[in-house]
């Protein structure tokens, strides 16, 4: 009697405690970005693809990120802010052949800002005009590179704490002049704010650029490339290891800026995309 007794009392414990042994591990879902299948959006397909080799998926020429999840394959397609409102054809290459897919890019209206600047940074001169292009073909090369590694998350904190302007996609109009959309979240903040890796990656380059000012380039694996702009102050080197939450510098205004913030890009496939769908809030 006292052993069924004292079995009784300890049988609930017990048996909870044989049933989460017993249990399956659930894995944990990799973090996505938020579905937005619009100009300067992501799109994120499932892959049918029983491989277990990462598939190669192509999208206008350009390779897109695709990660593990669980048991499947997952692709996230950025988008131009130039993208046509139109069907986006997707190739997807793996094991089991070639597929084609398709998507919608559906409309977003951004808003348009008028800036005041020196009039140097709108009609510019020959010699910068020239320094211009060649930062244009520094930025197309980091943007063009290509890595194996899966990136550690796509949800990620901002870079600096701040107040994030609803600034990406704005048509820039500067002394009255059109220019593009802009392409980054700006976040305001004080001059020498440390700028901290959201996530880790290697440093692809860094430099003084016309427009963008003091800049760093980070790959996180698989055409995930991270920029950071205006620093006052630049803390890494090409080639360099940077884990999440490492320093690559400090807020500034340096190049095109009218005060002192940070301008945070993200691109995929080669597209700008908006960070706020990556923002872990």
């Amino acid at each position: 009697m006292i052993r069924t007794a004292l079995f009784r009392r300890a049988a609930p414990a017990f048996w909870v405690a044989l049933l989460l042994c017993a249990a399956p591990v659930l894995a944990r879902a990799y973090p996505l970005p938020h579905d937005s299948p619009v100009p300067g959006g992501v799109k994120i397909l499932k892959l049918d693809v029983q491989s277990d080799s990462m598939p190669y998926v192509e999208v206008e020429g350009h390779r897109a990120l695709v990660v593990r999840d669980d048991s499947s394959w997952i692709a996230i397609i950025g988008i131009p802010l130039s993208a046509p409102l139109a069907s986006r054809q997707v190739i997807v290459r793996s094991g089991d052949g070639r597929k084609e897919l398709q998507f919608t890019i559906g409309d977003k209206q951004y808003a348009s800002q008028s800036l005041k600047v020196a009039p140097g940074q709108v009609n510019l001169s020959k010699a910068d005009l020239e320094r211009v292009n060649r930062d244009k073909e520094i930025i197309e090369h980091a943007m063009s590179r290509w890595s194996d590694g899966q990136p550690e998350t796509l949800r990620m904190p901002q870079p600096v704490p701040g107040v994030r302007s609803s600034s990406f996609g704005m048509r820039r109009i500067f002394n009255g002049e059109s220019r593009s959309p802009h392409g980054g979240m700006d976040i305001a903040a004080p001059v020498g704010t440390p700028v901290l890796a959201p996530l880790a990656g290697m440093v692809i380059d860094t430099g003084d650029f016309f427009f963008t000012g003091n800049t760093v380039f980070v790959d996180h694996g698989r055409g995930m490339i991270s920029m950071y702009c205006h620093l006052s102050a630049i803390d890494v080197k090409p080639g360099q290891h940077v884990a999440a939450g490492a320093t690559l510098g400090k807020v500034g205004m340096t190049g095109r800026a009218t005060g002192p913030h940070l301008h945070w890009g993200l691109s995929l496939n080669r597209a700008w995309v908006d960070p706020e769908l990556f923002v872990a809030n």
